[in-house]
C-alpha cells in the first residue's frame, strides 16, 4: 500500500526518526501465515514490509504472498474508515520486494530494493540479475528504490551465495568509501547487512562511518534480536532497522507483537 507522499519520499523521510521493517520470507511460510505475521508486525509498530530473502523461491510464491498481504491491508484500511476511533493511516504500509534474484518478482508489490551487491566478486550480483529483472519491473510498474547493498561479516547465506568480500568490524574507512561510491552512483539507499540470523550485528562504528555521507538513507539488518541492539544501530545512524528471523521463529502472533514492540521501543528510546 503506497503511502500518500509516494514510496521513495516515505522511505527517505528522516523526520520520523528511525523506523522498523519486518522481512517476510515467502519460501519459509504459506501466504496465509505470512500475511498474519505481517499484520501482527504492523500492529506492533513496523512501518514497512519486505518480501523476499531466499535465493530459490519461485515468483509465483512471492507473488501470492505480496497479493495476500496487500489484500489484508486493503481490508484493514476499509475497516478503519468505518470506525471513527480507528487510524486509517496506520495501515498505509508499503510492501516492498527484497529479492534473492530476478526470479522473485511480483506485480503486486509497491516497490523493490533494486540493489547492487557492491562487495560481490561476481558480475551476476553487480548487474546480471538486475538486467534480467528490469524489463519485468518496468512492465509491472513496480517502483525501483535505488539501493547499494553491503554484506558484513559473518555474512550468512547471502554472503556465501553473493560471493561477497565480507567487510569486517574494523574496516570503517572502507565502509565510508563504499558509502561515497554509492552516493556517486546515484543510490538513495545503502543497506548494511550482517546476514540473516547472524551471530552479531553490523558494528555501530561502521554505521557511523556510512552516516558521515550526507543524503544516504541507511537500512541496517542482520543479527538484531533485542531492543538494546536496535537502539545501538539507531544511535549510530540507521534510518531503518530490519528484522526477519525474529518473526519466523516466534511461537504465535502474540510473541511476534511482543518481540517487534521491544525492537520498536528500543529504536524510539534512541531518539528520545
Amino acid at each position: 500500500m503506497i503511502p500518500d507522499e509516494g514510496l521513495l519520499n516515505y522511505v527517505l523521510d528522516q523526520s520520523r526518526g528511525c523506523r522498523h521493517i519486518t522481512l517476510i520470507d515467502p519460501g519459509k511460510q504459506s501466504a496465509e501465515i505470512a500475511t498474519r505475521r505481517a499484520i501482527a508486525a504492523i500492529e506492533a509498530g513496523s512501518k514497512m514490509i519486505f518480501v523476499g530473502g531466499s535465493t530459490d523461491t519461485p515468483d509465483e510464491v512471492v507473488h501470492q504472498t505480496c497479493k495476500s498481504i496487500q489484500e489484508a491491508l486493503e481490508l484493514q484500511i476499509f475497516a478503519a474508515s468505518q470506525d471513527p476511533n480507528s487510524y486509517e493511516e496506520m495501515w498505509k504500509i508499503p510492501v516492498v520486494l527484497f529479492p534473492g534474484g530476478a526470479h522473485a518478482l511480483s506485480p503486486a508489490a509497491d516497490g523493490i530494493t533494486f540493489m547492487m551487491l557492491m562487495n560481490s566478486q561476481i558480475r551476476k550480483f553487480l548487474v546480471g540479475e538486475q538486467l534480467r529483472g528490469a524489463p519485468y519491473l518496468q512492465k509491472f510498474g513496480v517502483e525501483a528504490l535505488p539501493t547499494g547493498y553491503l554484506v558484513f561479516s559473518p555474512g550468512g547465506k547471502v554472503g556465501e551465495v553473493g560471493q561477497a568480500e565480507l567487510i569486517e568490524a574494523n574496516q570503517q574507512e572502507l565502509v565510508h568509501s563504499y558509502a561515497i561510491t554509492a552516493k556517486m552512483f546515484g543510490f538513495k539507499i545503502l543497506y548494511l547487512e550482517a546476514g540473516s540470523g547472524a551471530s552479531k550485528q553490523v558494528e555501530p562504528k561502521c554505521i557511523e562511518a556510512a552516516n558521515q555521507v550526507e543524503d544516504l538513507c541507511l537500512i541496517v539488518g542482520g543479527g538484531i534480536r533485542t531492543g538494546e541492539q536496535a537502539a545501538k544501530a539507531a544511535n549510530a545512524g540507521a534510518n531503518w532497522i530490519v528484522t526477519g528471523t525474529l518473526t519466523e521463529d516466534a511461537a504465535n502472533m502474540d510473541e511476534i507483537r511482543q518481540r517487534i514492540n521491544e525492537i520498536v521501543e528500543g529504536i524510539q528510546s534512541s531518539s528520545s
